[in-house]
């Protein structure tokens, strides 16, 4: 295997239409290697009828909720459940890795979870106990598999930062990975066809991923694209 590995991991997948062919365009016709599917949203069962087909490796992207920055303080866009013990986000992430698997016939490559509501707990224990059981790596807690979110037009409370998702920008990120394996985050989508403060983002990032120059610059530096499925069994 190369020094260095990289998986190209998309989130979101399953959220809209619109997203769900950003993905799919960025995993055809650029970098993208693997996606974390939202199956509590309208277009999972698209996403899942694509990834089904052999085409894109997939893992479960946990959604509990959505916050956004305004007024100096984070509000709740949405909750998917009201008070986050440990027994009510294990029966939530037990109830989404159930519809995962008959949506997709499969268990998940690799959890994470939407807005990282994973760094916490309860839900970082809860998420563990899964990824343990399944075999599976879970984001930021697979010693094997390093993280990176450099790669994202927006900074810690939601301002524009749009020369982050540049090819520039993101042939710059290459050149600095580690040795090993790393996953860099994305989020893209073809039309904002949903609410979200992370939109026209969105659609730059596809055109990052597909860049020409950006594919180029991971052969100049030798490092190879892999997924998710190829390091199955191989988490901490």
């Amino acid at each position: 295997m190369s020094a260095r590995v990289l998986i190209v991991n998309a989130d979101d997948l399953g959220l809209s239409e619109g997203v769900n062919a950003g993905i799919v365009k960025a995993h055809e016709q650029g970098i993208l290697t693997s996606a974390s599917l939202m199956v509590r949203w309208p277009a999972a069962e698209q996403a899942a009828d694509y990834a089904r087909a052999g085409r894109l490796d997939l893992g479960l992207h946990v959604d509990l909720g959505e916050w956004v920055y305004s007024e100096d303080q984070w509000e709740a866009r949405y909750r998917v459940i009201e008070e986050e013990t440990e027994a009510a986000v294990s029966r939530e992430v037990e109830s989404q890795l159930a519809r995962f698997e008959r949506l997709l016939g499969r268990p998940p490559t690799h959890l994470d979870s939407h807005q990282h509501v994973h760094r916490e707990e309860p839900t970082r224990s809860v998420l563990g106990r899964v990824g343990d059981r399944l075999g599976v790596p879970v984001r930021q807690a697979a010693e094997e598999i390093a993280y990176c979110g450099l790669f994202y037009g927006q900074d810690g409370r939601g301002a524009p930062v749009p020369e982050a998702i540049t090819p520039a920008a993101l042939i710059d990120t290459i050149e600095s990975l580690p040795r090993g394996v790393t996953e860099l985050a994305c989020h893209p989508a073809l039309a904002v066809d949903f609410e979200s403060t992370y939109a026209d983002e969105r659609i730059a990032e596809v055109e990052a991923l597909c860049d020409p120059a950006v594919r180029a610059a991971l052969a100049d530096a030798g490092i190879a694209l892999r997924s998710f499925a190829d390091f199955r069994g191989d988490a901490s």
